[in-house]
């Protein structure tokens, strides 16, 4: 990959020059950062604030990756989407990771590596949200500040129980992933669709997976079962139209069967409401707890946590001044309890605090 795609990706004509690269890059995700690559690997001359930009960015994906590692080797989960797609780059182009995405075999396994984050990191936002009920999936996300908190994105790390939460109105939870990993980087990538446009640097990221060895029918059978043949497709169309698709053209083909099917069965699909957790208070890290606490509070739901407590309500939902203030009656009422009891009869049939 060189400056010619990026000048081709952003719409820009072959005598823009590195400025207009960069300032058309602004305002898209990561992309930036993956600029400022292809500048340094062609010698093109920068400044000491723009290698220090590029310099930060490295060190970002760095941080993510050991966390990575660390938190693999301590409690099982695994990275999902960009950690994998950025393995895929050469070593002189690394691909900018603008968050780390880690999927969890269990919600105390989740919970664990939320502990270690905020005991290692100054975190200073922590947002969770439930997806079901019965099974019931659950999300994290931290952040906290980057190094220059005023030019660059802050630390996001985002944790789940399931590898892909889906479209609440039409997708369903997926909890795994595929075994291949170039097949499963490309499953997640279609993922990002039921959320946003594609942008430019998603056709990057097609472009490294092009050379990958992709069974077309088997690939396409998987991305069907996984309910993203219309994501996939719009991708693949979206990036050859800048760069060579290799093996991908004929899942591209393939696929073309499995649209029409996919949008159909969406037509008859039960929407999935997710619950949001609106933030009530930090608490001192409970280390004893290995998943979280259903507590009901009148009409609504408390969120006991390991690490904060949450009101639980629909995704936009503001909660009144009514309802913060039952939902803090309830907690002062759990507080009372004696330390070390069980979740109260009111949760019976809810998850519980299991103490190791």
């Amino acid at each position: 990959m060189n400056t010619d795609l990026l000048h081709r990706l952003l719409d820009l004509g072959p005598d823009a020059g590195p400025v207009e690269l960069l300032q058309r890059a602004r305002g898209l995700r990561d992309l930036p950062y993956l600029v400022l690559a292809a500048l340094a690997r062609e010698d093109v001359r920068m400044g000491e604030h723009a290698r220090a930009e590029l310099r930060r960015a490295r060190d970002r994906s760095d941080c993510y990756a050991r966390l990575a590692g660390e938190l693999a080797d301590a409690t099982g989960v695994r990275p999902i989407r960009d950690l994998p797609l950025a393995g895929y780059y050469p070593a002189d182009l690394p691909r900018p990771l603008g968050e780390l995405t880690l999927v969890s075999p269990t919600e105390a396994a989740l919970w664990q590596a939320v502990n270690r984050l905020v005991t290692d990191h100054p975190v200073e936002s922590v947002e969770v949200a439930l997806l079901g009920d019965r099974p019931r999936h659950t999300t994290v996300t931290l952040r906290w500040p980057a190094e220059d908190p005023l030019l660059d994105p802050w630390y996001q790390v985002r944790l789940g129980t399931a590898a892909l939460t889906g479209d609440p109105e039409t997708v369903p939870v997926r909890p795994y992933l595929a075994a291949d990993d170039h097949v499963e980087c490309l499953i997640a990538l279609a993922e990002e669709g039921l959320g946003r446009p594609f942008h430019p640097g998603d056709v990057l990221d097609v472009s490294q997976l092009a050379g990958q060895p992709f069974e077309p029918v088997e690939t396409a059978a998987v991305v069907a079962a996984y309910r993203l043949a219309p994501e996939t497709v719009a991708l693949l169309d979206l990036a050859a139209a800048h760069v060579p698709l290799g093996p991908l053209a004929g899942v591209r083909t393939v696929l073309e069967a499995e649209v029409g099917p996919e949008l159909r069965r969406r037509t008859t699909t039960r929407p999935l409401r997710p619950r949001h957790g609106t933030l009530l208070r930090r608490t001192v890290t409970r280390h004893e707890w290995d998943e979280a606490v259903l507590l009901p509070s009148g009409a609504a739901t408390l969120l006991l946590t390991p690490v904060a407590d949450y009101l639980l309500g629909p995704a936009g939902a503001r909660p009144t001044v009514s309802e913060r203030a039952a939902a803090h009656a309830a907690l002062r009422a759990w507080d009372a309890l004696a330390p070390g009891v069980a979740a109260p009869a009111s949760c019976t049939g809810l998850s519980e605090p299991r103490h190791r």
